[in-house]
């Protein structure tokens, strides 16, 4: 055997005081050895990267009204922000997130923190098999957060960032389903051309059809780069850069079928709460928050919710100059009758 030690290996350089690669902000990934790092990056109203800050939390627990002996469901853990508040007023919770990368990191966290959860890797859509897996025939609260985690778009392997360089991926479970690339490899204009109308109200969808479908992009920068290339010229840049989060978002909707997940969750949800359960949603497009509004109202002529939000509700002022991601949050609420 060798005597000869391990070379040395340095860790990545930090790159000035604002650094932008995700490697480069080991500070703010490390929050408890460089508090007075985190304490800036806080307090500019972002998020540190890694990390997911909770939306309307408050307001989700009035809506949710958490009780002890009650059960809970998240069934979108993500970071945990919104379980970690939720369940010190619970009985327990039941913890669901379909990305196999994230959820372990959180159950971890949400232990050391001496709180007991139960999750499962598991989409959304999957409720009914989660609850029947536990013995359970109903829960009193559900909680969905259909945002995406920061820990997500932080991280540019994960193929979901428009602004760094990753591999052209968005799906949230890295193993199942098919990548972007190939879904713009595959796909026709006109295929295309739909998906970005529906699932993003993009009003140059026909356009950016033509340009993009049949193409092969290896990273989202590539991708970026040849949407803002198809817009009109006349388009400024604040459009280009628009039209490149909305195509994305499509993209993203569709290679994670997260529209049919929704629906499937919607439909089983009565089903799923207890006599006076209470469900909560956070939408953060116009296309979700169509769906849950209609499947709440539906229900609630049907006599399955006993009471229904009206009107959405939003993040307060504060949150949204602290949090720039709530500004686009809205929040459903029902009550089974």
């Amino acid at each position: 055997m060798s005597d000869e030690a391990a070379p040395h290996r340095r860790r990545v350089r930090y790159a000035g005081k604002y650094p932008r690669r995700f490697e480069e902000k080991y500070k703010e990934r490390d929050a408890a050895k460089h508090p007075e790092t985190a304490a800036k990056v806080l307090a500019s109203g972002k998020t540190l990267a890694g990390t997911h800050r909770p939306i309307m939390v408050a307001e989700i627990l009035e809506v949710l009204a958490p009780k002890p002996g009650e059960i809970a469901v998240d069934c979108t853990l993500g970071y945990g922000g919104h379980a970690q508040e939720i369940l010190p007023q619970c009985g327990r919770l039941i913890g669901i997130d379909a990305d196999p990368i994230e959820l372990p990191r959180t159950e971890s966290r949400l232990r050391a923190l001496g709180l007991e959860i139960t999750t499962h890797r598991s989409n959304f859509a999957g409720l009914p098999k989660v609850l029947a897996s536990e013995g359970l025939a109903g829960v009193d609260m559900v909680l969905a957060d259909l945002g995406l985690s920061s820990m997500q778009l932080d991280d540019p392997a994960r193929g979901f960032s428009v602004k760094v360089g990753g591999p052209l991926d968005m799906r949230m479970n890295p193993h199942r389903g098919q990548p972007v690339s190939k879904l713009l490899e595959e796909a026709s204009a006109a295929d295309l051309a739909s998906l970005f109308a529906q699932n993003a109200d993009e009003p140059h969808a026909h356009e950016l059809a033509a340009a993009l479908a049949g193409r092969s992009f290896a990273t989202t920068t590539e991708l970026a780069a040849a949407i803002r290339g198809a817009l009109p010229s006349r388009s400024t840049p604040d459009e280009r850069e628009s039209s490149v989060r909305r195509v994305f978002q499509a993209l993203r909707i569709a290679v994670n079928d997260e529209f049919g997940a929704l629906d499937a969750l919607l439909r089983c949800l009565p089903t799923c709460l207890n006599p006076g359960g209470r469900v909560a949603i956070l939408t953060f497009h116009s296309g979700e928050d169509r769906r849950v509004k209609k499947a709440f109202l539906a229900g609630q002529r049907a006599g399955l919710y006993r009471d229904v939000a009206r009107e959405v509700l939003r993040a307060g002022a504060e949150e949204r100059r602290a949090n720039s991601r709530s500004v686009s949050a809205k929040l459903r609420w029902a009550v089974r009758a």
